[in-house]
């Protein structure tokens, strides 16, 4: 069964706005496990602009289900994953100017760094994931690195469909599935496990929920912002329901049934 990792980075930005206490990420990961979310995922970034040191140990220490923090690959950060322990690390490419990340960790360019560093994670008990770019020679490089996870990003993906009409039968639409699809098969190949997630929102979120073996999406920001509106156990409650059906269409698809 697919499954949803909500990041709650963006509950501690409201937080953070005011420098106080509320909203808490660890109330907001409690109401989406009760809304049916698999994990939570959290972003402690170098300039600290949501997600706080103490939110990532008392989400580690509270949560009821796993927890993937995204972090870059520096030393500050392995240590602290070392010391929290999450379900999974994820690495991610960071930079100080950005909004939101950008674009996937290049793999291929750093791999003798990254051996170190998953080899150092993945020797504390945790599971090591990589944010890449559908290519097939980052997906080869983080088999070669030793990553058990790849998470496609679907940023391009969701970009081409908001601009092209919301349509997910238009050509370029169709060519930026097809990518994630493609990586997603040789992820499985390699062995490791097929995530994917970035800009993913209540309209875009089937055609990748439906992709051959996809095993978890990761989505954040549109979940958030429709729990403004509904309630955060209610809008991660209408997320999953919509993965739910995408991957049984897709699974009725497979056995031939109409």
């Amino acid at each position: 069964m697919i499954q949803l990792g909500v990041n709650i980075d963006h509950v501690a930005t409201i937080r953070q706005a005011r420098m106080t206490y509320e909203p808490d990420p660890v109330w907001a990961a409690v109401e989406a496990q009760l809304g049916g979310a698999d994990g939570i995922t959290v972003h402690p970034r170098e300039d600290r602009r949501h997600a706080q040191d103490h939110d990532v140990r008392r989400l580690e220490r509270l949560s009821h289900i796993k927890l993937n923090l995204e972090m870059a690959a520096t030393d500050e950060m392995i240590a602290i994953a070392r010391d929290v322990k999450p379900h999974t690390s994820m690495l991610v490419p960071e930079g100080r100017m950005e909004i939101t990340t950008e674009g996937g960790l290049d793999v291929a360019g750093q791999k003798d760094r990254l051996k170190y560093v998953v080899a150092s994670l993945a020797s504390a008990g945790m599971l090591v994931s990589a944010f890449i770019d559908a290519e097939e020679r980052q997906v080869e490089a983080c088999h070669e690195c030793g990553f058990s996870i790849c998470e496609i990003h679907t940023g391009p993906y969701a970009h081409a469909f908001f601009d092209h009409g919301r349509d997910e039968e238009s050509p370029p639409v169709v060519a930026e599935i097809e990518k994630v699809r493609r990586a997603g098969a040789l992820v499985s190949e390699a062995g490791m496990r097929f995530n994917a997630g970035h800009a993913l929102n209540y309209y875009n979120v089937q055609p990748i929920a439906a992709l051959p073996g996809v095993r978890e999406l990761h989505i954040g920001h549109s979940i958030v912002a429709r729990a403004v509106f509904i309630g955060l156990r209610e809008a991660v409650r209408e997320m999953k329901r919509l993965m739910r059906e995408a991957a049984h269409a897709r699974a009725h698809v497979h056995a031939g049934r109409p």
